[in-house]
């Protein structure tokens, strides 16, 4: 496998992902406020049923010590666990992210975070994208990157800010997840279906 650099034009420099620094919440807009909240209680809430021995809290994720008590945060998160348990049963889509390296991790989130909504935005793109987010948590988690968990977090925050926050206040805020709940099973292939696709194409562009 190539390693990432080759892709980059003569004399292109890294970009530095915009936003938080650090995953930590500095803008005042509620839409992306709340992504980062309910992205923290994802990636704690599949630690525990995944990883029990990794403790991870939400200051850990650049959050607050509380945040994760709202009753309508809890429920957003609950709808993502249950959608999401799909894809951990997609064992190609979980060989591919386990064969990102650390040092090609923002290249790979990136390009595969554009091919995802490619052809437009569904919550079920939009699942497979806090997928994605989380699995890199964990994979820096489990091989000792540390260093890597906020700038996924920063990652994650810079495409809900650039591609996805209009779309969401168009469906009510984070809370409109729940109108797609009742086919939660439907979301979850497609989202699958999406991940693998985006990560087969961006091993075939490299």
């Amino acid at each position: 496998m190539a390693d990432c650099g080759e892709n980059k034009r003569d004399g292109e420099e890294k970009r530095e992902p915009e936003g938080a620094a650090g995953g930590e919440d500095v803008v005042d807009d509620p839409i992306v406020d709340q992504a980062a909240v309910v992205l923290r209680g994802y990636v704690i809430e599949r630690l525990s049923t995944e990883d029990p021995n990794q403790q991870v809290s939400t200051e850990h994720l650049g959050g607050m010590p509380n945040e994760l008590q709202d009753p309508k945060v809890k429920k957003v998160v609950e709808q993502l666990i249950t959608i999401a348990d799909e894809l951990n049963r997609n064992a190609e889509l979980q060989r591919l992210i386990n064969e990102v390296q650390n040092d090609c991790a923002h290249e790979a989130f990136m390009y595969v975070a554009r091919r995802i909504f490619a052809e437009g935005i569904t919550w079920g793109r939009v699942v497979a994208l806090f997928h994605l987010a989380y699995k890199l948590i964990h994979k820096a988690l489990t091989t000792n990157h540390l260093e890597n968990i906020r700038t996924v977090m920063s990652w994650f925050l810079e495409v809900i800010r650039e591609r996805l926050r209009s779309w969401i206040i168009q469906q009510g805020g984070w809370a409109g997840i729940a109108h797609s709940f009742s086919r939660w099973r439907t979301v979850a292939i497609v989202a699958s279906v999406v991940l693998v696709a985006s990560f087969v194409y961006y091993r075939k562009m490299r």
